[in-house]
């Protein structure tokens, strides 16, 4: 009996034992794969910071790691990929400069561990004084989407949206000649904003510096607006995931045809002051409009940031390319270094001469898919990049640069186009009394603390 117990004993032992032991190999093996995960991800940090693409430079995802269970869900849901990876056990950012913006981490985090957030701890961001109401510290004015730091078109059509709700709640409603709403912008929060206004019965007016789309018209025409389902009012959803510019304009479109809405175009908005208890909308060419509120849905780069050289103010000179297909034959002068430079140029070059002109002595911040293009059509001689330059002078058919051993180079040139970003609206918001803050880390996107 005393044998068989131990025959017994013995059998369970090495059982448990090789249990055991299968076990420790598993941890063992999943360990080794998590550091040797980890030290790619470490590595990648690294050469994101040689390159310069570790540091934010709009909306970004912050990861409270303390939440963090490393599902990956953040990272599946990345369109763009290699913005975010596991470090350590935790989600971390590594191509942060890379990131557009467009909250697909945020919302698939499964314990909302994610916040979008703009500026950083060393960084700041200048943005204007908006209320939860979308309302600023001038009452009755408002503002919804890019300019309140929310560049994602899904969460612009949403806060255009919930604007137009709260400023339905907050006039008067007595009758008179008078506008309820002039909306500032013919963007996507702008756009969304008429519409939820018609639904509401407001008499209103939109008015957009340029054309219907705001900075989304502004995109070269083959750009693909990364978007998610939106609920456009009088209209229901849209589920867009990947589209082209030109389908989004068309769907917009569309709908305000639907409506019988139009959009007053090539109308810049020069001030915002006040009439007794109402505001006056001025343009740039004098006309004017009294209304109960004014609802500012223009976007941060709404203003393209000029070089302030001699020239600059000719017709050849332009700081968007719309029809790229239509140019031919041409010497064309490029400046600037970001990804819309770099798509620009690699859109004209087939069928002309182009030069690329940036201060910097490399690329630092462009996508991996345009870096890897504008190196192949370097190799093939379909353009020139001069890095370490700048615009001198423009004139009628030349440009000069001025190189980085302070000689100048002078070039034929039919067009210059630009691409130095854009200006905050700084001066025209505080014109009408509306306070901006510089904000480092400022969370834009963040889930409630469950209680």
């Amino acid at each position: 009996m005393d044998f068989l117990i131990m025959d017994i004993f013995l059998e369970k032992l090495i059982i448990y034992s090789a249990v055991a032991a299968l076990i420790l190999l598993t941890l063992y093996l999943y360990v080794r794969q998590l550091r040797k995960r980890s030290a790619i991800v470490s590595e990648k940090i690294k050469q994101a910071k040689e390159d310069g693409l570790y540091e934010p430079v709009s909306l970004h995802p912050e990861i409270d790691t303390n939440t963090c269970i490393q599902s990956g869900a953040c990272i599946e849901a990345c369109p763009e990929k290699e913005i975010i990876g596991i470090q350590n056990g935790r989600a971390t950012l590594i191509n942060a400069s890379r990131c557009v913006g467009h909250g697909a981490c945020f919302h698939a985090c499964p314990v909302e561990a994610i916040s979008l957030v703009i500026g950083t701890e060393k960084r700041g961001v200048d943005l204007p004084h908006v209320k939860q109401s979308f309302e600023t510290n001038v009452q009755g004015i408002y503002i919804a989407g890019e300019l309140g730091g929310m560049g994602l078109i899904k969460n612009s059509v949403e806060q255009g949206k919930q604007a137009v709700d709260n400023i339905m709640r907050s006039i008067s409603k007595t009758k008179d000649d008078d506008y309820d709403l002039v909306i500032v912008g013919a963007g996507p929060a702008g756009i969304s904003a008429t519409l939820q206004a018609k639904k509401h019965g407001l008499k209103t007016i939109t008015l957009e510096q340029d054309t219907l789309g705001g900075t989304v018209f502004s995109f070269p025409r083959t750009k693909i607006v990364m978007t998610s389902p939106m609920d456009l009012p009088l209209h229901g959803k849209v589920k867009l995931t990947e589209t082209k510019k030109s389908e989004l304009l068309n769907l917009w479109n569309k709908v305000l045809s639907e409506n019988s809405l139009t959009i007053k175009e090539k109308a810049k908005v020069e001030h915002i002051g006040k009439k007794d208890d109402k505001f006056v909308v001025t343009l740039k060419d004098g006309e004017a409009y009294i209304t109960k509120a004014v609802l500012l849905a223009i976007g941060r780069r709404g203003t393209p940031r000029k070089l302030n050289v001699p020239g600059e103010q000719l017709e050849k000179v332009a700081y968007r390319l719309l029809e790229p297909e239509l140019i031919k034959g041409e010497n064309i002068l490029i400046a600037g270094g970001g990804d819309s430079a770099v798509e620009a140029a690699m859109s004209l070059m087939e069928e002309n001469t182009v030069i690329l002109s940036y201060r910097g002595e490399a690329f630092k911040r462009i996508k991996p898919k345009n870096s890897e293009r504008i190196q192949e059509a370097l190799a093939q001689q379909k353009l020139e990049i001069i890095f370490e330059s700048n615009i001198a002078t423009i004139e009628s058919e030349t440009v000069t640069l001025t190189l980085k051993d302070d000689t100048t180079r002078t070039i034929a040139n039919d067009r210059v186009y630009i691409f130095a970003g854009g200006e905050l609206p700084t001066q025209f918001l505080q014109k009408a009394g509306i306070e901006i803050t510089k904000r480092f880390g400022h969370a834009i996107l963040k889930h409630e603390k469950k209680r």
